[in-house]
C-alpha cells in the first residue's frame, strides 16, 4: 500500500527473498488461523481469505494465485500423527493474509506451491514447539518454512502516542527475544524453557496482550532447535520488531 510505516518490513522481506534460494514449496504457519488441532490446507487451488476489515477497497482486490500442494499437506499430517499429535487436512480452506501479504512481497510471481498450517487453540507455547519438532524431519527438497506473525503485536499501542516508557517496554522485550533466539551459549533446553515461559518476561503482556503472533516463531524454533543463524532488527509501524532466520 506504500505506507511509510511499513517500509522497513517490505525492504527486509525483499532482502530475505534475495538471500534465500528460491524454494520448491512453502509451508507457512499463520498467526491468523487457530484450530482445535493443527489443521493443514490440502486443496490444489486454495482461494484467498480477506480476513481484515476497515482497509481501502484495493486491499480486497489483492490476488495471489499460488497453487496448493496436497502431497506436502499429507506428509505434514503424517509426521504430526507419527509424533502423537492429532491433525486434520482441510481441502476447502483458503490462504489468509498471514500468507499472501508477505509472499506477495517476497515472491510476487505466485508460482511456488504453498501449504498453510494452523495454530492450536489455547496457544500453549510448549505445544507449538512440539508441533514444530514433529516437522523437523519433513522430507521435501528445498522447502521453506515460514512463521508468519509479529514480534510486537499490541494493536492499541500502534495508535497511541509513543512515549519513552512505551519505547522502553517494547525495546526490553525485543532485547529478551533476540537474546533468547540468538544466544549460542544457551543450551536448547534453556532456550526452549525461556520461550515456553515467555509470559514471565518483563513487558511481555504489553507487547503481546494475546500471544497468537508469537506462536509461529515458537513453531519454527521447534523445527530448528538451534540458535538462529541470522536476526534482522527493524521498525514496523514505529515499533521495534525482529525477523529470525534458521
Amino acid at each position: 500500500m506504500g505506507d511509510e510505516a511499513h517500509g522497513e518490513m517490505v525492504e527486509h522481506l525483499e532482502r530475505l527473498a534475495s538471500i534465500l534460494k528460491k524454494p520448491s514449496a512453502i509451508l507457512l504457519i499463520s498467526a491468523h488461523w487457530e484450530a482445535d488441532v493443527p489443521t493443514i490446507t490440502s486443496g490444489p487451488e486454495p482461494p484467498l481469505i480477506y480476513d481484515y476489515y476497515g482497509f481501502p477497497p484495493e486491499t480486497y482486490r489483492i490476488t495471489y494465485p499460488c497453487p496448493g500442494e496436497p502431497a506436502l499437506a499429507r506428509r505434514v499430517g503424517a509426521l504430526l500423527k507419527a509424533a502423537g499429535i492429532p491433525s486434520r487436512l482441510d481441502d476447502g480452506r483458503g490462504f489468509d493474509h498471514g500468507l499472501f501479504v508477505p509472499l506477495k512481497i517476497m515472491y510476487p510471481e505466485a508460482d511456488i506451491p504453498c501449504v498453510q498450517l494452523s495454530l492450536i487453540k489455547g496457544l500453549d507455547p510448549a505445544a507449538h514447539i512440539q508441533m514444530g519438532a514433529a516437522l523437523s524431519g519433513l522430507d521435501h527438497e528445498n522447502l521453506l518454512i515460514i512463521g508468519s506473525g509479529f514480534s510486537f503485536h499490541n494493536m492499541r499501542s500502534f495508535f497511541e502516542v509513543d512515549t519513552p516508557q512505551t519505547r522502553s517496554m517494547n525495546e526490553q522485550f525485543e532485547a529478551w527475544l533476540i537474546d533468547t533466539c540468538c544466544d549460542a551459549g544457551l543450551s536448547e533446553a534453556e532456550r526452549a524453557a525461556r520461550l515456553e515461559r515467555w509470559e514471565q518476561t518483563p513487558y511481555a503482556r504489553y507487547c503481546h496482550p494475546r500471544e497468537e503472533h508469537l506462536m509461529p516463531l515458537l513453531a519454527c524454533y521447534g523445527v530448528a532447535q538451534a540458535p538462529c543463524d541470522q536476526c534482522f532488527e527493524l521498525h514496523i509501524f514505529h515499533k521495534k520488531s525482529s525477523f529470525y532466520l534458521w
